[in-house]
């Protein structure tokens, strides 16, 4: 028998006429549509925090893929059981508008409890860990589970009070499905774009529960009207087809394949998009956005269903077969349609930032949203087919918890099983069989007898999945990665746990040199401008210590080159590199001039990430050097804030000194602002250097730091310090001398009234879109500033070639705003004196030989 609706049972005369019109009393009282806006707040709540928790958890833990999986494996977790648990619960309810209160008043007050406690716990965390790790673990996933447990329970405890309005199950709860998910859409855009950039993470988290009490104050208003019959009145007649076991099943494995799908989107889509915060809110929108259409709009459908089953496995299957074949052929069009669509946005708003979005939206619509529509469009189908009208409380809250099960099963497996072992195609290619599977079992419970019409599309469908899932490449994505490269050839590509690591060899034939690709964005390489900046990245400040540095830790491995010049200098007895990502370890042996870092026995490589390891180890260091990625990667500001300054700062032993890579040409100006103000509130010391064009590099320290040139000049004896620094065009402590830019006091000049990056305002991760020409704006601002090198125990004849050697770098750096500017003519007028000067510099000549190609 199929239920057609709900309505007609609910409002079955129990009790007599009274009955009937004070159930009619209630329906005009507390309508759908209000129902839909309660949990549009909650969705936008939930999902709010759900970010908050996410990115908290990894200033506890550290940004590493396990950790950040056991969070999100935490959350889910907890909504499942509160969907099985309170589902059940709310049938039982007189009252359940005042229950759903409750629950979001729970949420709001317990989510505000959990985002400080997250902010204040790592200390505990770890003094835990190093002697219980399961005790420490399990405080973090009960701290988030618990909270999420009540999340869990709103939506089919909403479902349970609109049981005498009209409409079937599985319209009613695929309209509210969809309002839940739209209210996360704007959660998602919002929490990134508008909410932690204005409030900051913890008053971000008081944002979210004041939406979450706006929900529970509606629903108190409308409790007085709430009361309900208990389901248990209604009827057996009532049942129909719904409440099967074998729905709940399948629709668990397609949540498995939905949330698998989300995590091989995010590497897949990436060399498409950005690595950076707004970018991931755009696809993560865009994947919800899909699934709350594609539940409206069914809903409305859903009801009027002859074979439900039919239909549902029609859905999962050609979800698992679009996703696929829109990987099987992209292309460069894509490329090409994003270029057009960030053109054409920016030159009507104006906003490079604006044309960028547009640029996320185009690469996300395209990838993302057709599969996520139609797997939202089986979301009222599985209600249909699963939710028994005697029971609707508990039984949405097992498809939501079944589905949500599936979904962490799905995520984990594909994130730790399928991705590294199989790579990305692949792994689409087995969530796309496992879809046409379920859409086969579904339609073995259909209506009729043979394959006719939708039945008979299923298998064909799942014959194509299968014939595509063996055809495509499954070196498709690497491919169009060296593509959209043109002048690039791939050295090594891995499509690993957390991160795709690609190797790509560029240049002309007469100047070959390798990039390393993160998430298919260009992270760094070993052409001449990077070597020099690493070069002194860690050799700079172990020459100028005052002391005689014996131990140093690099944070961010990379190409390897700055790890490798700590094997150049002689004096160091322990030398460590902390690397985030196995494959970026094993890329390494790959790139020139790092001496071979990856496989010298001299160097220590921990695969952790940086803030883990200075959290977790109690060892000093005389040098702790930090090349992260830029600052604007998501989860990466959680290397330049003030707070992780701190900790590293109480790493250091007696003349410690932190170096900090600083970036100028990959951020606006008053973003580098920010940065610098951080340093300077955490070390009473701190020393500005140009270590190359585009680079900058603080160091700090709470001793003062000494510039003795005679101390310099004794150690750049060395011969593999001398080698080391004269590759890359320092020959002379001169020419190291003259990369000083400044003091505290400049550096205090330039900051001005900038606002740090600490870990509850992490600034710079929202921060606004790059300006092109903003390296333009920011070195000559430095160049300025620039105070006198403090050297007074030096003669007059080392003074005077520090001073010709700065000259000259400064005569490069003019010559190079010039070119970027379009000036080509001031540009050759300035480097030919300049190459008279110093012509056999390999760091001026590579510049030389780059423009004449």
């Amino acid at each position: 028998m199929t239920a057609k609706s709900s309505a007609p049972v609910c409002s079955v005369d129990v009790d007599g006429s009274n009955e009937t019109q004070r159930m009619q009393q209630q329906a005009f009282a507390f309508s759908p549509a209000m129902a839909g806006f309660m949990l549009f707040l909650s969705g936008a709540a939930a999902l709010i925090f759900q970010v908050l928790w996410i990115k908290q958890l990894s200033l506890v833990t550290g940004v590493d893929v396990h950790a950040v999986s056991a969070g999100v494996s935490a959350f889910f977790l907890g909504l499942a059981l509160g969907s099985f648990a309170l589902g059940r619960f709310g049938d039982r309810a007189r009252r359940p508008l005042r229950l759903y209160a409750l629950l979001e008043i729970g949420v709001a007050l317990s989510g505000v409890v959990v985002t400080f406690a997250l902010a204040r716990i790592a200390p505990l965390f770890v003094a835990i860990e190093a002697s219980l790790p399961i005790a420490a673990w399990a405080m973090l996933i009960l701290l988030v589970a618990a909270r999420a447990f009540l999340m869990g329970g709103t939506l089919p405890v909403l479902l349970r009070a609109l049981e005498t309005s009209p409409g079937g199950v599985g319209a009613k709860g695929g309209r509210l499905y969809a309002a839940n998910t739209l209210g996360a859409i704007v959660g998602c855009l919002a929490v990134s774009f508008v909410i932690i950039p204005a409030l900051g993470v913890q008053a971000t988290g008081l944002a979210a529960a004041a939406l979450g009490l706006s929900a529970a104050a509606i629903a108190l208003s409308r409790g007085s009207t709430s009361a309900t019959r208990a389901s248990e009145a209604l009827p057996a007649t009532s049942i129909g087809e719904g409440g099967s076991r074998l729905a709940l099943a399948l629709y668990a494995l397609a949540g498995g394949v939905a949330l698998g799908y989300e995590v091989a989107w995010s590497q897949a889509i990436v060399q498409f998009i950005s690595t950076r915060s707004f970018a991931f809110s755009v696809v993560l929108a865009t994947y919800l956005a899909g699934l709350a259409l594609g539940a409206a709009l069914f809903a409305r459908r859903t009801d009027r269903l002859a074979d439900p089953w039919t239909t549902f496995g029609l859905l999962i299957t050609a979800a698992g077969l679009v996703a696929l074949f829109e990987l099987a052929v992209l292309g460069t069009w894509l490329t090409a349609w994003q270029t057009n669509a960030e053109a054409a946005v920016a030159a009507m708003t104006g906003s490079i930032f604006a044309g960028m979005f547009a640029r996320f939206v185009v690469a996300a619509l395209t990838i993302v949203f057709i599969p996520t529509l139609i797997l939202g469009a089986a979301f009222p189908v599985a209600l249909r087919l699963a939710v028994n009208p005697a029971h609707i409380g508990r039984d949405t809250g097992r498809v939501l918890a079944f589905n949500t099960l599936g979904g962490i099963a799905g995520t984990l497996v594909t994130g730790f099983l399928l991705i590294p072992t199989l790579g990305i195609i692949r792994s689409f290619a087995i969530l796309a069989v496992i879809a046409a599977a379920i859409g086969l079992v579904a339609i073995g419970r259909g209506k009729g007898s043979g394959l006719a019409g939708p039945r008979l599309a299923v298998p064909v469908l799942g014959a194509l999945t299968l014939l595509l899932a063996v055809l495509v490449p499954s070196d498709r994505l690497a491919n169009l990665l060296t593509t959209a490269r043109s002048d690039g050839t791939i050295v090594s590509y891995e499509e690993g746990l957390g991160a795709t690591v690609a190797v790509i060899e560029q240049g002309q034939a007469d100047r070959r040199f390798r990039r390393l690709y993160i998430q298919g964005v260009s992270n760094t390489g070993d052409a001449m401008p990077s070597l020099r900046y690493m070069r002194l990245q860690a050799l700079l400040p172990l020459i100028i210590h005052k002391g005689e540095p014996k131990s140093a830790l690099v944070v961010g491995l990379g190409t390897g080159i700055t790890a490798g010049s700590l094997l150049a200098y002689p004096g160091l007895d322990h030398r460590v590199a902390a690397e985030l990502l196995p494959s970026v370890a094993r890329a390494t042996s790959l790139f020139a001039g790092n001496y071979n870092a990856a496989k010298d026995p001299r160097l220590e490589i921990r695969l952790r990430d940086g803030r883990r390891e200075l959290l977790r180890s109690q060892e000093r260091y005389d040098l702790i050097t930090l090349e992260p990625p830029p600052p604007s990667a998501a989860g990466v500001v959680n290397l330049y804030s003030s707070d992780f300054y701190r900790l590293a700062r109480d790493r250091l032993g007696e003349n410690g000194m932190v170096a900090q890579w600083l970036p100028i040409a990959t951020q606006n100006d008053e973003d580098t602002r920010s940065l610098v103000k951080s340093f300077l509130d955490t070390f009473p010391e701190v020393t500005l250097w140009s270590t190359e064009l585009h680079e900058m590099l603080l160091v700090g320290s709470r001793e003062r730091q000494e510039i003795d040139a005679t101390r310099i000049a004794n150690r750049m004896k060395e011969r593999s310090i001398a080698a080391a620094l004269g590759e890359v065009g320092i020959s002379s402590p001169a020419d190291l001398l003259a990369t000083w830019m400044m003091d505290r006091s400049g550096l205090e000049r330039y900051v001005g009234s900038a606002l740090p990056v600490t870990d509850d305002q992490p600034r710079i991760e929202y921060a606004s879109w790059v300006r092109p020409d903003d390296l333009q704006r920011t070195l000559p601002a430095l160049i300025a500033l620039r105070t006198e090198l403090p050297l007074p125990a030096a003669d007059p004849a080392t003074k005077t070639s520090i001073a010709e050697a700065h000259n000259r770098l400064l005569l490069f750096y003019q010559a190079s705003l010039n070119a970027y500017a379009g000036y080509r003519t001031e540009w050759a007028r300035d480097m030919e004196p300049l190459m008279r000067a110093e012509p056999a510099n390999p760091y001026y000549r590579w510049f030389v030989s780059s423009s004449q190609r």
